[in-house]
Parts: structure tokens; C-alpha cells; sequence
């Protein structure tokens, strides 16, 4: 049985979840970044340090958006396979002593949301994505894409969906701010949630209550008796994939681009999501529209 994923009647909220500051290998300490973050609209900022559990609710800073835990592991796992995985959520007893596979163990076994981070930048294989329990993969990585033009995970995203159809997508920064490493707000998530707490936004995240983008915004994602509509901003196309090469698209006849469309779900789709394209060709995802209970 497959429920609809999408609620999108609450207010959208902006976030980032894989950031680095002065606890690992950032330049920025938590004021600088929240400051950056917030002069472009950002609500929310994950704490990814590699390595570096966090606590938030022990920070009593008056910052100027919500942060919320996570951490960075990275390593071997029991193949030896190396991984880079942002985990989101509040977690104990994990320090660098321990074993990589164990490591994303307890934070699992703690409620954490498990992201594997930019696997074709890391050089992984398929059989890498799909050998542990991930709840998502970063379709979008914007340094990496920076570094050397391996910030597309998407081809990782599309080999997992048909095995997991539930797996989450996510564009992020991965943002160090050094001289060497500028960029950041290149990628992000936008969750709708009825509130801007971390118990809400958390949850929207875990139910897959979001989009990724690297630029165009998705209103509106309905689906009433078998048909989707979505409302858009200005884009050229609107494409609804499913697995291989199924798919449809809207497409605009100029570059005045199209606003909304309508699509007839396919029932004996595995899995399906919608993508938007604009006229700078920056990319926007849906997670898999339908969860497979």
C-alpha cells in the first residue's frame, strides 16, 4: 500500500543539513554562520562536525535562526569501503574511537536520520549505497561540485529508490568558508512544517515533508484522486520520473517558462518524483512522492 508523502499546507521553512565550522574543519564558528545564513533567508542550520556530537539545548546564545544536532562520520566500514554519512539528530557515546560501522549503529539505534554524503565526490560504489540501512542520499553536494564537479549524487539516488522507495533526497552546502573553499548557498532543503521548532522540523524531515533545490521552489505538490498538480515557480520543465527510463515532462515553448502542471499517477510505477529544470538549468527534487508502507 503507498500513502501520499506531501502536506504543503503549512509555512516552508529553509535549512541546510551538512555545515562545518570551527569544531571540525570550518573557518566559521557558529554566530559567523548563523549571521551568513540568516541575511539570505536560511531558518535552520544542522551542526555536522565531523566527529563532534553536538548540543544545542545547551547553547543559550541568542543566534538569529534555529540550529539543531547532528554530526559528520566518515571512515572505513566493514568492507572497506570508505563513507562520509551527516547523521541528524541528538546523539551519545559516539567519538572517534569507534568503528565507522558501528558508529552510524548507535546513532541509528538513536532515532538519528542516516544521510550518505556525497558519493560520487567519495568515489563509492552502488553496492556502497545500498549495503547500509540509509535514509537518504545527498542528491546535490554544492562544494563538491565546486571542487571537481562530483557534487551530483543523483545516479546514486535513482540505483537506490527501486530497492529502498523511500529513500530521501537532500541538496546541501557542505560549507567550510575558507579562502581556499568559499562557497556555500548553493544547495538546501525547504521543509514544511507547522512550526519552526526542532521536534517539527525534525519530523518533517523524517517523514520526507520537503524538496531539495539548488534554486526553483515547488508551492504547492497535491495529488487528488490519481492526478498531481504542482505549483512552481517560473521553471522550463516540470518533469514527473519513475524508474529507468519512465517518465513525463511539461515543458515550457520559450523561456518565459510554465508556473503549474498536472500529471495521471502511475499506479505500477515503483516509485516516483518530480524534478524542476529552470532556464539557468538549476535543478530542484521532490522525495519519492508516495511512501511504501
Amino acid at each position: 500500500m503507498k500513502t501520499f508523502r506531501y502536506q504543503t499546507n503549512h509555512k516552508w521553512y529553509k535549512g541546510n543539513t551538512h555545515i562545518h565550522s570551527t569544531l571540525s574543519d570550518g573557518a566559521l564558528d557558529f554566530q559567523q554562520l548563523s549571521e551568513l545564513y540568516a541575511g539570505q533567508g536560511y531558518h535552520f542550520l544542522f551542526r555536522t562536525d565531523h566527529w563532534a556530537t553536538s548540543r544545542v539545548r545547551l547553547d543559550f546564545t541568542p543566534y538569529p535562526l534555529l540550529w539543531l544536532d547532528g554530526i559528520e562520520l566518515d571512515g572505513d566500514d566493514e568492507t572497506g569501503a570508505y563513507l562520509h554519512v551527516v547523521c541528524l539528530g541528538t546523539f551519545l557515546g559516539i567519538d572517534q574511537s569507534l568503528p565507522l560501522s558501528q558508529a552510524l549503529k548507535l546513532a541509528r539505534n538513536q532515532g538519528g536520520i542516516l544521510v550518505l554524503a556525497h558519493p560520487q565526490w567519495t568515489g563509492n560504489t552502488t553496492d556502497d549505497a545500498l549495503r547500509h540501512p540509509f535514509h537518504g542520499v545527498e542528491v546535490y553536494n554544492h562544494v563538491c561540485q565546486w571542487l571537481n564537479g562530483k557534487g551530483n549524487g543523483s545516479a546514486y539516488w535513482n540505483i537506490m529508490l527501486p530497492h529502498k522507495p523511500n529513500t530521501l533526497c537532500f541538496a546541501v552546502d557542505d560549507a567550510h568558508n575558507t579562502p581556499a573553499d568559499p562557497v556555500w548557498n548553493g544547495g538546501w532543503i525547504m521543509v514544511n512544517a507547522p512550526s519552526l521548532t526542532d521536534a517539527t522540523i525534525l519530523k518533517a524531515i523524517r517523514d520526507g515533508n520537503f524538496y531539495s533545490t539548488t534554486g526553483p521552489e515547488f508551492f504547492t505538490i497535491e495529488c487528488i484522486e490519481n492526478r498531481l498538480y504542482v505549483k512552481t515557480s517560473r521553471v522550463q520543465f516540470i518533469r514527473m520520473v519513475g524508474p529507468g527510463p519512465l517518465g513525463e515532462k511539461r515543458h515550457a515553448p520559450d523561456r518565459h517558462g510554465i508556473t503549474e502542471a498536472e500529471f495521471q499517477v502511475h499506479e505500477t510505477w515503483p516509485f516516483v518524483y518530480l524534478q524542476l529544470e529552470d532556464a539557468n538549468h538549476q535543478l530542484a527534487w521532490t522525495n519519492p512522492l508516495f511512501i511504501s508502507d
